[in-house]
């Protein structure tokens, strides 16, 4: 059953943006506290939306498998805001979807927290406490393999890549880990493509460390962004140190109760360097970026100037970006505030065509009251930077009513300009619906160097994607071979479109495209 509707008089409540245009808005209704992870931008220009949903008793009377407790929810969007798939995953106990990476074939990597044990959709035994569920999805929404890790304590998932060899990275923590120093510590797993374990690191510290976000770097390697609250650690040589696993202790200094602590992984996950910065209250790092320049790093502080933290707070909590060069080095310090508490969720970066220059940053979030209600609390904002972390605007995208309490979860800057906001809006205490909005914005829209036609990945295997930059309603792609043979043909009304190259030799081949508006382009494909 779809639980998918398109409100229009819910656009016509969204406050006037003088640069951004409502295109379409999807509200995925609810009878209980729905949680939204994560929205991710598919190879082909189309939206994952996933999350954990307890399925309505209808579902349970058409057959659906479930087990009355949460299961991981899934919805894929094309590029209108159409439904195009929507997929739920049921072990016999709580499971939490919490992360999401697509992949290079158009399919997807999820990652969650599962309490269930063999049963259902699951399909391995629980290895103790609460484990990862990793499951391999197509662009379908098929099952390809799934697979349960865990330690005999509780495991939890909290972010996924794909690593340059197609293989992936998860990083999640371990709650009061025997072979560990602290209270948690954090767990990265390397996979390789099939799902098989190829290598295990845990990173402790001697108090709580937990891990909000891992992203990969342009060498192939990886950034991790930490909550700790440990010191400098040293381990000792002669405690049991966990199977087939690196343990690296914490070298940097902690300044207050929280901290961000960055780490760089090589591309086989060792730590090549790890920063540490504070003030002397609790700081709460939320997400991480690349630059031109390296690495955009925020969150929330409720510190002064202390420790190695430069800029204060105006009130409450503010937000709190880093900019570090790829060394680790620090670039620069900003403070933003919203008023009350401001919980920044999302962080994409506006990159030009050679990805050699960084010309925007825009933030995603929301602030919730603390004490005296404020006129924008428990509403999406968007705060929009030039590439120094100076403010250039900032909005607010409001509900259907101010009684509702909504709280971004996510955000995302397409290639054409557009912005994706994803989060959680609530009626009532306990039934949180769905709310995905999609902006098109006309100041973002004119920094996009476009290209009248873009093929990746290039040199291709089995699958290219074919954008097209232009404006169209319509448009015809096809495909030559250098001799002048059109080898196919087909209609699209996407921005991106997928065509199959399984059948072609080794070689060139030339991707042509016409548009309703009669504008023409073309680009060589390599088939390797």
């Amino acid at each position: 059953m779809k639980k998918t509707y398109f409100s229009a008089l819910t656009l016509c409540t969204l406050i006037h943006l003088s640069a951004q245009q409502v295109q379409w808005q999807k509200d995925i209704r609810s009878n209980t506290q729905d949680f939204l992870s994560q929205v991710t931008t598919t190879i082909d220009g189309q939206y994952l939306i996933t999350g954990s949903s307890i399925q309505s008793s209808k579902l349970q009377t058409e057959g659906s498998k479930q087990n009355n407790g949460y299961d991981f929810h899934l919805v894929k969007l094309d590029q209108q805001g159409t439904e195009v798939w929507e997929k739920y995953v049921s072990g016999n106990n709580h499971d939490y979807l919490s992360a999401a990476v697509t992949t290079q074939d158009g399919g997807s990597l999820i990652a969650g927290t599962s309490y269930s044990g063999k049963g259902l959709d699951k399909k391995e035994d629980s290895k103790g406490g609460s484990d990862i569920w990793l499951i391999r999805l197509n662009e379908f929404g098929d099952e390809l393999w799934q697979r349960t890790i865990g330690t005999p304590q509780d495991d939890e998932a909290r972010s996924v890549i794909q690593t340059t060899d197609l293989g992936y990275m998860i990083a999640g923590n371990i709650q009061n880990p025997k072979n560990g120093l602290g209270s948690k510590d954090v767990w990265i797993v390397r996979l390789d493509k099939n799902g098989k374990t190829t290598g295990e690191n845990i990173i402790s510290g001697v108090g709580l460390d937990e891990v909000e976000k891992l992203i990969p770097t342009m060498d192939g390697g990886a950034l991790l962004g930490i909550y700790s609250r440990s010191g400098i650690t040293k381990y000792k040589s002669n405690a049991p140190a966990p199977s087939a696993a690196n343990v690296t202790s914490k070298n940097t200094e902690n300044y207050g109760e929280g901290d961000y602590w960055i780490i760089k992984l090589s591309k086989e996950g060792k730590v090549e360097w790890e920063k540490n910065y504070g003030g002397k209250g609790d700081d709460h790092i939320r997400t991480l970026s690349l630059t031109s320049s390296g690495y955009l790093i925020g969150g929330e502080s409720r510190s002064e100037r202390s420790g190695n933290k430069s800029v204060g707070i105006e009130e409450g909590t503010d937000l709190w970006l880093i900019s570090l060069n790829e060394k680790g080095e620090e670039l620069w310090q900003k403070s933003y505030n919203f008023g009350n508490r401001d919980i920044l969720m999302g962080t994409s970066v506006l990159h030009s065509a050679d990805d050699k220059s960084s010309k925007g940053i825009l933030l995603g979030g929301y602030t919730q009251a603390e004490g005296k209600i404020q006129t924008d609390d428990e509403t999406f904002w968007m705060l929009y930077l030039n590439p120094s972390g100076e403010e250039q605007w900032r909005k607010h995208v409001k509900g259907e009513s101010r009684k509702r309490e909504e709280r971004l979860s996510d955000i995302k800057l397409n290639r054409d300009g557009s912005i994706i906001l994803a989060g959680t809006s609530a009626e009532e205490l306990g039934k949180e619906n769905w709310k995905i909005v999609k902006l098109g914005d006309k100041q973002l829209d004119q920094l996009i160097e476009k290209q009248d036609i873009k093929i990746y990945p290039n040199p291709v295997s089995d699958y290219a994607y074919v954008e097209i930059g232009s404006q169209f309603k319509e448009a015809d792609i096809m495909l030559y071979d250098m001799g002048g043979r059109q080898l196919q043909s087909l209609k699209t009304k996407n921005k991106v479109t997928k065509i199959n190259t399984q059948n072609l030799i080794q070689g060139a081949y030339l991707v042509t495209i016409k548009t309703d508006n009669n504008k023409t382009a073309s680009a060589k494909l390599i088939k390797k």
